[in-house]
């Protein structure tokens, strides 16, 4: 649900210094922070990322466009700041290209996401073993209902690039699904209804309750 007019209000209270009316947004804004991490890095990871997000977010509020802006912009930070993360992980050593490496190359630990059927846990472990900036893509179009005009914002890309990786994206995670399904019928199953299955991680993928 989009809320663009009361984040206006808000975003504009909060920068003249109504610190209640932050707290507001991050409130609003805290289930997809936690949706975009929950996929990509592991369950103890998580919080500290959560955290810089929104840390991020306060020492930058003055850079939003406008408070229609402030879902993407908050994503936007929560897309660099996993970069970052992977990054420090790695040290020393040659920065990663995130359109090739996978989540699963970087952590192969299982998702932490609870998935009770076939279908779901397949899929989440098919979106885990693409380039990362192809599961972006694809998770926030199927979780968040982003268009490629509004995915290219966040990602800070030509509009022509965001709509490359929506499709190669599903190209690569079909590739993935033929590999990894136990079964023919469970691969058909994800592949003829692939936005639904898509669309309905979302659920599994949000806090019970946002932090008070």
């Amino acid at each position: 649900m989009e809320h663009s007019q009361d984040d206006a209000a808000l975003l504009a209270r909060w920068r003249d210094g109504d610190r209640e009316a932050g707290a507001a947004l991050f409130r609003r804004h805290y289930d997809v922070v936690v949706r975009f991490f929950v996929n990509k890095v592991s369950a103890d990871e998580q919080p500290d990322l959560i955290q810089r997000t929104f840390l991020a977010c306060v020492e930058g509020r003055e850079r939003v466009r406008g408070g229609d802006r402030f879902r993407n912009y908050l994503l936007g930070i929560a897309f660099r700041q996993l970069y970052k993360h992977y990054d420090r992980r790695r040290g020393e050593r040659a920065r990663l290209d995130f359109g090739t490496v996978s989540v699963a190359d970087l952590d192969p630990s299982p998702s932490q996401v609870a998935a009770s059927q076939d279908e779901q846990r397949l899929l989440l472990a098919a979106l885990r073993q693409i380039p990362v900036e192809y599961q972006v893509a694809l998770e926030l179009v199927y979780w968040e209902g982003y268009s490629a005009a509004r995915l290219a914002e966040v990602l800070e890309v030509p509009l022509g690039t965001a709509k490359t990786r929506i499709r190669r994206g599903r190209q690569l995670v079909e590739a993935e699904l033929k590999v990894l399904a136990t079964s023919a019928s469970l691969h058909q199953s994800v592949s003829m209804d692939f936005e639904r299955w898509a669309e309905g991680l979302r659920a599994l993928t949000t806090p019970k309750a946002a932090p008070g």
